[in-house]
């Protein structure tokens, strides 16, 4: 064994310590160290000859990278929508790289056992029946990928041929309808050989809305005369966190023959809080469903979840054909429900979290979430400088620039807020304006970190702060 090999495993207990303790150290300050660092450029050093061993390892991490490193995990980066990691998440995330396993199949592991205990939970979590069989994927992108190759080959099934044999040119022109997709649909019909251009964008509701006009909707499946097509409908738009009317578009499968994708990335937590549960009413007729885990359950990077109806079509177009993985029989192997043949067991943290604190600890999360995102908005609606551009629905809050706001002004307040260290925003375009949105998703955020989230923006537009009342 090579040396250095040697005696990291004689001296592991004491390493993993020493991580442990840089990490104590570097989540405990999370709160109080500029949300994005200064930017500097680290140089890249050539590959070591030999190595300087963990310890050696952990010191240059420490002096070189971890200073640049964004505080993304903590309660000021409203950017994205971006969870952080409650502190079983970390536990069970930590766990997971110590037992390292291979969770593809159960023949040698309870891991299997753990993430069908995991999906079980989520699934009655997010309002899903028993009919919805689901695994963990990487992130939404991936799950809505998920989605739509069972929906590429549903309409193969439809045109009687199979996808996942002869490809997707066997069908020709594919319909996707959506009212306000997310980039990552189009990256997905582009990745199954769908095709970017082959997303048809339905009407929204009017007055400032990004709800699909479900009356729009069904005039387009109308003209496609009987063909079969695929809808994606939302549940959370990026911008305002607008949802689709699930229900009525479901009943809309009474008439017209499609595959109902519901995205529900973050928007589904909604039906975690009783005053907010209505939007996802309809979501167990869907077909299949995304939800993105490090997102609002709060657990590390990457984890997502996909549901189905229709696990044949999942085996059919997964099935991983080898004589050593065997057949995917009875309770198929995840090695056959995802794209994956090697999968982290990106289940534990979420089993942690949700173990440790139950449904009604993560309804208590996104519940103030949503109160802090009304609170920066009540806020940015009384500074004469920033305009609001949608009514805070749910946890994110929509606005620009009072006068002209040009995307370069926009951009620079932006980077304003960034520099000063105390929150990050990102930029959209909504309504035909140029804006930017704060997400509330992390579990740490109280509302003094809203209130200086609000004086940053604020001293960044160029207005004083505005009194809260509070």
């Amino acid at each position: 064994m090579h040396p250095a090999l040697a005696d990291d495993l004689s001296r592991l207990p004491e390493l993993l310590q020493s991580a442990r303790d840089f990490a104590a150290r570097e989540v405990s300050g999370i709160g109080d160290r500029p949300v994005v660092p200064p930017a500097e450029t680290t140089k890249a050093r050539p590959l070591p000859a030999e190595g300087v061993g963990a310890e050696g390892a952990l010191a240059r991490f420490a002096e070189r990278w971890a200073p640049g490193f964004s505080a993304s995990a903590g309660p000021r980066y409203l950017g994205f929508v971006t969870g952080g990691a409650t502190p079983a998440a970390v536990t069970g995330d930590w766990l997971t790289s110590a037992y390292d396993q291979n969770a593809t199949g159960g023949d040698a592991s309870s891991a299997s056992g753990l993430e069908r205990e995991t999906l079980g939970w989520l699934r009655e979590l997010f309002g899903l029946g028993e009919a919805h069989s689901g695994a963990f994927v990487t992130g939404a992108t991936v799950s809505n990928t998920v989605g739509l190759a069972l929906a590429r080959e549903w309409l193969g099934e439809r045109l009687g041929v199979r996808v996942s044999e002869v490809g997707a040119a066997a069908l020709g022109p594919v319909d996707v309808l959506s009212g306000s997709p997310h980039s990552s649909i189009p990256k997905a019909l582009s990745v199954l050989g769908i095709g970017r251009d082959r997303l048809r964008t339905v009407p929204v509701l009017p007055g400032g809305r990004e709800a699909v006009d479900v009356a729009r909707l069904a005039d387009a499946l109308e003209a496609l005369d009987g063909r079969p097509a695929v809808v994606v409908a939302n549940a959370g738009t990026v911008n305002t966190v607008d949802f689709d009317d699930l229900r009525a578009i479901a009943e809309l499968k009474e008439r017209y023959d499609f595959w109902l994708h519901v995205d529900a990335a973050f928007g589904g937590f909604a039906a975690l809080s009783p005053e907010h549960a209505h939007l996802t009413d309809g979501i167990d007729a869907a077909d299949s469903v995304c939800v993105d885990l490090h997102k609002w359950l709060n657990v590390p990077y990457d984890a997502a979840v996909q549901f189905t109806r229709h696990r044949n079509l999942q085996v059919r177009v997964f099935h991983n054909a080898s004589p050593y993985l065997g057949l995917p029989t009875g309770e198929p192997d995840f090695v056959h429900l995802t794209p994956e043949n090697s999968r982290r067991l990106r289940a534990l943290p979420s089993w942690f979290s949700l173990a440790a604190y139950g449904r009604a600890g993560h309804r208590e999360i996104v519940e103030r979430n949503v109160a802090q995102a009304r609170r920066l908005g009540e806020g940015i609606a009384a500074v004469r400088e920033l305009r609001l551009l949608a009514p805070v629905r749910l946890n994110v809050v929509c606005f620009t620039l009072a006068g002209s706001a040009t995307r370069e002004r926009v951009h620079a307040l932006g980077r304003a807020v960034a520099e000063s260290g105390e929150a990050f925003l990102t930029p959209t375009f909504y309504e035909g304006a140029h804006a930017l949105r704060a997400a509330f998703s992390n579990w740490r955020t109280s509302e003094t970190d809203t209130d200086r989230v609000l004086e940053a923006v604020t001293r960044a537009a160029g207005s004083p702060r505005p009194a809260t009342g509070s």
